[in-house]
């Protein structure tokens, strides 16, 4: 796991610019740092060292010298890729996994990303052709974020990174609020940022002539087959064996994070880790560490664990914020951050549970199409007068129920953390509204028209919920701790197998995740495959009725330059009507 920076420009101190851009991201890469220059761009690497520890320094340099990588992640299929190369005649001088993409790139062209099995981010200048060539994962695990104006391209895991470019216009991209407001996340490419813009997972960026292109080269594509079930667990079973022992392979120790759930546990209990690591709180309601000790005593495996205290979460703000670059309105980042520094005093590595939930059905959200079938025999014009009229009705139990299937799902669904509605946030802004959440979702339903309304909800949560707030919290939170995370369930061959369930191996009336709860029932245990996801609580909605959290949180909104963007009167009537716990929106 490293950090990467780049910039083509005619700017003639390139090396103090890439120097002190690569330092702003020194948290990726404590190990090593290294630079290329030329005339026309200059690359930046801080290096993790997680394979091959003398050999993978980088940039990585061709033999002929005219093809220069840098590269941030893992390529998990890297040595069958690398005996491929090699019957082709590829000479290789390191064990890296980063010289694979060297001679992919020469023996594939634009085709390498189709052939890498993994986590990655990377970008391959090659000199002769005076061509940039960037690539980001499947599935976004690695984050990749660029920006071009007068004159000049940047690129870097990191925004901060283009902080230390002079070039570089640091303004606010204030039309995004309102959607931030709606789906508690940036969905899309934009950033807060004017004009800086993340690569979408499964794509691939080539620079040239100062002209940016852009290219798919992976997209999800969902068939769902009516297989044999005990056939299909067995098939899932064995996927995930094989997704975990790939993401094993390392030249320094792998531990794994562990919560309570069946996503975690089922990965510890396939790897058996020397270590896992554990957060929790003093209220039992909102602490795992008794679950997560309870599993690996029975594997007979060392678990770890911390109590985070109000005040140190409370203190962790500003710094969560910083590595995040983006507001963030996951309370679970801070708890992801403490973990990440629990496990960086042993390992430089571990695994954890992400994308479970995505792939393999595991939101209640996603059981309202069976839990409501029976409101659904309701012609639709008819359940849509009810939900207009029943919007208009106090908040009460079964309200918000019949007020969403008064809709159809393209006009209601924006995903599984939808906080204010379009009609509640306007209360909030004092800027424009002027983006549309329909303009957000409605070429991802159109793409996926012909599926179920499940499979239209699961490919809207990964396309923006995963990629967006769980997997980019997941990147930023280890790196800020110099840190490597892997996520053996978010794995293309993981996905091909989740995205072939029917909808009744996926939900019921009872449970989710209904066929990998069955397979991961083979390994572990204890019943941990049972029980409901908590994924490190956060007991935040009690601590903002307390009076030192209320009164810190006031104190905030009600600062001078918080009126520029937001209703002060309102959102601190918000605040009050929370403490006297009238409300639970916040």
């Amino acid at each position: 796991m490293c950090g990467i920076v780049g910039f083509a420009s005619n700017d003639e101190n390139k090396g103090t610019i890439i120097k002190k851009m690569t330092d702003r991201i020194s948290h990726r890469g404590p190990d090593e740092e290294g630079y290329y220059m030329d005339e026309t761009i200059a690359l930046g690497h801080r290096r993790l060292s997680i394979i091959d520890l003398q050999g993978g320094t980088q940039p990585m340099i061709s033999k002929n010298e005219n093809i220069i990588v840098i590269f941030n992640g893992e390529i998990y299929n890297y040595l069958e890729l690398k005996k491929e190369l090699e019957e082709s005649g590829h000479e290789f001088i390191t064990n890296s996994d980063t010289e694979v993409l060297i001679h992919g790139y020469e023996e594939w062209g634009r085709d390498l990303p189709k052939k890498l099995r993994g986590m990655f981010a990377f970008a391959i200048w090659n000199k002769k052709a005076n061509n940039l060539f960037c690539a980001r994962d499947h599935f976004g695990i690695k984050p990749f974020y660029y920006y071009q104006k007068k004159g000049v391209f940047l690129f870097a895991s990191e925004i901060k990174a283009f902080l230390e470019h002079p070039k570089f216009e640091k303004k606010l991209n204030k039309e995004l609020l309102a959607s931030y407001l709606s789906f508690s996340f940036t969905p899309g490419k934009e950033t807060f940022f004017k004009g800086v813009y993340c690569l979408e997972p499964g794509t691939s960026l080539e620079f040239k002539n100062n002209n940016i292109t852009i290219n798919k080269y992976y997209e999800l594509s969902f068939d769902e087959k009516d297989t044999n079930y005990q056939k299909t667990v067995d098939e899932i079973s064995k996927t995930m064996k094989e997704s975990v022992k790939y993401h094993m392979i390392s030249d320094v120790e792998v531990g794994s994070f562990l919560s309570s759930g069946v996503d975690s546990s089922y990965i510890v209990s396939l790897a058996r880790p020397n270590k896992t690591y554990t957060v929790g709180y003093e209220d039992s309601k909102y602490s795992e560490i008794e679950y997560a000790k309870s599993l690996t005593d029975k594997l007979g495996i060392q678990n770890i664990s911390q109590k985070i205290t109000k005040q140190e979460y409370l203190n962790s703000v500003p710094k969560i914020l910083y590595y995040m670059d983006e507001p963030s309105a996951d309370a679970s980042a801070i708890s992801l951050y403490f973990v990440s520094k629990l496990a960086r005093k042993d390992v430089k590595v571990v695994m954890s549970g992400e994308g479970a939930d995505e792939f393999f059905g595991g939101y209640n959200t996603y059981r309202e199409e069976i839990d409501f079938k029976w409101y659904n025999k309701i012609p639709f014009a008819i359940r849509h007068i009810l939900g207009i009229l029943f919007e208009k009705l106090p908040e009460f139990k079964g309200r918000n129920m019949i007020v969403r299937r008064g809709n159809k799902l393209e006009d209601e669904y924006i995903g599984v953390n939808k906080i204010f509605s379009e009609k509640e946030r306007k209360k909030v802004l004092a800027v424009s509204d002027t983006i549309k959440n329909k303009e957000v979702t409605k070429p991802i339903f159109q793409q996926y028209k012909d599926n179920s309304n499940l499979v239209k909800m699961q490919a809207l949560d990964i396309k923006n919920w995963l990629t967006r707030d769980i997997l980019l919290k997941a990147d930023k939170m280890t790196m800020a701790n110099s840190i490597e995370g892997r996520t053996p369930f978010i794995d293309k061959e993981v996905f091909k197998i989740a995205s072939s369930l029917l909808t009744k191996y996926k939900v019921s009336k009872t449970n989710t995740k209904i066929a990998l709860r069955d397979a991961a029932k083979k390994d572990i245990p204890s019943k941990a495959y049972e029980k409901k996801k908590l994924g490190f609580p956060v007991p935040l909605r009690k601590w903002m009725g307390e009076e030192d959290f209320y009164y810190e949180i006031k104190q905030t909104i009600c600062q001078g330059f918080v009126k520029e963007f937001f209703n002060q009167k309102y959102v601190l009537t918000l605040l009050e009507q929370h403490k006297k716990r009238k409300k639970r929106q916040l």
